[in-house]
């Protein structure tokens, strides 16, 4: 709730903010005829609207839970800030068209020494709201917030390209304010694609920060009879709310009610010290009693660390019973045919070893190793 206030009142600051200041860049921009403020004005009531947009965004992820979402809606807020890209984006590809029919028709301009203080101040404050949201915003892990200071800040430069057109066209008599009105657009549209790349990300999926899997990582290795930490999965439902899973391997000797205990002590660290719900603790059990198990792991390590581009085995296994080696390895995205690499590191297996069958699994990197 905290959050959710802190985001509300960040953006309604905004809100007042940009309306004071697109009425005085309409007022300048009209009696002056320049186009390049009116567009100016006109982006300054698109981050108006963004502003609201943001403030629905926050409102609808901070609902609770409920049976069609039984996750939260933590989500909206990446629509939110996705609707926001596609504004700017608008503003941009505006003040572009616009401004390029000003080149080709040129109408008359005058400026007086008062607008130009105007749009200097106008300047100011852009700067303290665009580095306000951005602040606020990373504090508290908002993209929607994150986004618009960026955006504040990507204004500054356009007005002050407004500012130096006037100032050219008061010592100078020359009009370039319909060029830079095309220099503004392009810059608005700049900005727009970089945020909504951010933003789809977001929304499609990308790997968890390097920083969090690390110290998470690194927490439940702390455990005794933790032998190595693998496969974490973060599934991200909003900012700041991570549920996943996780293998740890361990000594084939633990008994059933060793593991749910070591299990309910991870899923307790890890959501105590960093908020993330752990759902499943999956088991990797290590033989290192049978002296054939751990030559056999051995070999076929060399085997497979013996390509190029590969990353890591884990959860080796062996099963006399059925004859099957079974292990996971993870190929590096980069390499350029990983179905291919894999399967010649299978053959390869299955070559040094004719009496067992492979069952080599071609795992994915979803987090930092």
């Amino acid at each position: 709730m905290d959050r959710e206030k802190t985001i509300v009142r960040t953006s309604f600051i905004g809100i007042a903010a940009n309306l004071v200041l697109a009425f005085f860049k309409a007022v300048i921009g009209f009696t002056s005829g320049s186009v390049a403020i009116i567009t100016d004005a006109v982006n300054n009531l698109t981050d108006v609207l963004s502003s609201v947009i943001t403030i629905i965004g926050a409102k609808y992820a901070g609902k609770k839970p409920d049976k069609e979402h039984p996750l939260g809606h933590g989500r909206a807020e990446y629509i939110s800030a996705a609707v926001i890209s596609v504004l700017v984006l608008y503003a941009g590809v505006t003040a572009f068209v616009e401004s390029g029919k000003k080149i080709l028709n040129p109408g008359d301009i005058s400026y007086e020494y008062i607008q130009v203080g105007i749009l200097i101040g106008a300047i100011l404050v852009k700067v303290f709201l665009g580095f306000y949201f951005k602040k606020v915003g990373e504090k508290v892990n908002s993209d929607s917030l994150i986004d618009s200071g960026k955006d504040a800040l990507s204004d500054v430069f356009v007005s002050a390209a407004t500012v130096l057109a006037a100032f050219i066209y008061i010592f100078k008599g020359l009009s370039i304010e319909g060029y830079v009105g095309v220099l503004i657009g392009v810059i608005i549209i700049k900005a727009g694609f970089g945020m909504l790349k951010h933003t789809m990300d977001d929304i499609i999926g990308h790997r968890p920060d390097a920083e969090l899997t690390r110290q998470i990582k690194e927490s439940i290795c702390e455990f005794d009879g933790v032998y190595g930490v693998y496969d974490l999965i973060l599934h991200n439902y909003g900012p700041d709310k991570y549920m996943g899973s996780v293998h740890v391997e361990i000594d084939a000797s633990k008994n059933a009610d060793e593991i749910d205990t070591l299990s309910r002590r991870i899923t307790h660290t890890v959501y105590a010290k960093y908020g993330v719900v752990i759902e499943a603790v999956g088991v990797y059990a290590r033989d290192d009693i049978h002296p054939e198990v751990s030559e056999m792991r051995g070999k076929v390590s060399d085997i497979i660390f013996s390509h190029d581009m590969v990353l890591q085995m884990h959860g080796f296994r062996v099963d006399f019973e059925n004859k099957l080696i079974m292990a996971d390895i993870i190929i590096d995205f980069a390499s350029p045919d990983r179905e291919g690499l894999y399967k010649h590191i299978v053959e390869d297996i299955a070559e040094s070893y004719p009496d067992f069958t492979p069952r080599i699994v071609l795992d994915i990197d979803a987090s930092d190793l």
